[in-house]
C-alpha cells in the first residue's frame, strides 16, 4: 500500500511509520509512506496556504489552490486510484471495519486539516471525511497518524501471526478476551486452569465467553449492534452468572 499524507508538519507525520508496527511494514515493504508538505504549494514568497474566511468570523481557512495541487501531486506520485481522504471532525468515525476496508485501498491520500478547516471548494476532490471522534483537535495529524497505524497492522505479512489482527478487538464486532503469560501465579492471581489445559476446543469457548462478557460489561452498545447466535447468548448468560457469583463472593 501506498500513503500520502499533506501536512503543514509533514516531520511530524513522519514519526509514526519510525516505531513499531508502521515502521516494520515501511521495512518489509508492505507500506510505501510519505509525508508531503503543503507549504511547498503555496505560490506565494512567504509559503502562504491560508487566508481569512469571505463573511468575516474568527481563525483562518485553508486555501483551496495548494491544497489542490498537493492533492494532484500526490495522485501522481501514487496512482490515480488513491482514495483521498480527509481527516476532519464532520467525518465517519474511524473504526475496525473501516481499518479493514481501508488496507485494502491500493493507496492512501490523508488530508490533514487547520485552522478551521478547507475551502469548500476543494471539497470535489476529496472522497471521504473520517474522524477520530466527537472532538476537535489542533489539526488533523495526529488523527492521520492514528489511521496510518490501524492500517499498516492489517498489511498482509505485517504482523508476526497471521491471525492477530482477526483476534484484535472489534474485529468480529467484539472486544477482545482476557490474555495471560508466565508465571502461572503472581501475587495470589493465577492464570485460568482452562488456559492450561491444552484442550483447545475449551480454551476457544472460555476466551469467547470471556470477549462476549468483557463487551456487554463495557460496551454494550456494541452487542446491540450483533445479531447474537443461540451458542452466543448462552455464553454470553453463563459468564453473567459467573460475574454476579464472584462480585457476590467478593462482598463477603
Amino acid at each position: 500500500m501506498k500513503v500520502e499524507v499533506i501536512s503543514l508538519f509533514p516531520e511530524f507525520v513522519e514519526q509514526v511509520v519510525k516505531v513499531g508496527i508502521p515502521r516494520k511494514a515501511l521495512d518489509c515493504g508492505a507500506l510505501q509512506f510519505n509525508a508531503r508538505d503543503l507549504r511547498n504549494y503555496s505560490d506565494g514568497a512567504d509559503r502562504r496556504v491560508d487566508d481569512r474566511p469571505y463573511g468575516g468570523g474568527p481563525g483562518m481557512v485553508m486555501e483551496p489552490g495548494p491544497l489542490s495541487d498537493a492533492i494532484a501531486a500526490a495522485k501522481t506520485a501514487i496512482g490515480s486510484s488513491a482514495k483521498v481522504i480527509a481527516m476532519s471532525p464532520q467525518g465517519i468515525p474511524m473504526t475496525q471495519a473501516l481499518m479493514k476496508a481501508l488496507s485494502a485501498e491500493p493507496g492512501l491520500i490523508l488530508i490533514c486539516g487547520r485552522y478551521e478547516g478547507l475551502d469548500e471548494r476543494v471539497t470535489p476532490q476529496i472522497d471521504l471525511e473520517v474522524s477520530l471522534g466527537d472532538f476537535v483537535l489542533s489539526g488533523g495529524e495526529l488523527a492521520a497518524m492514528v489511521l496510518v497505524d490501524a492500517v499498516a497492522r492489517l498489511l498482509p505479512g505485517v504482523l508476526g501471526h497471521e491471525g492477530s489482527a482477526e483476534a484484535d478487538s472489534f474485529s468480529a464486532g467484539l472486544l477482545d478476551h482476557p490474555h495471560y503469560t508466565r508465571p502461572p501465579l503472581w501475587r495470589d492471581a493465577p492464570v485460568p486452569d482452562v488456559l492450561l489445559s491444552g484442550d483447545h476446543a475449551k480454551i476457544a469457548r472460555w476466551r469467547l465467553k470471556q470477549a462476549l462478557g468483557a463487551t456487554f460489561l463495557k460496551r454494550p452498545d456494541l452487542i446491540e449492534k450483533l445479531d447474537l447466535s443461540r451458542t452466543h447468548a448462552e455464553l454470553l448468560r453463563e459468564f453473567l452468572s459467573e460475574h454476579s457469583g464472584e462480585k457476590n463472593q467478593a462482598s463477603k
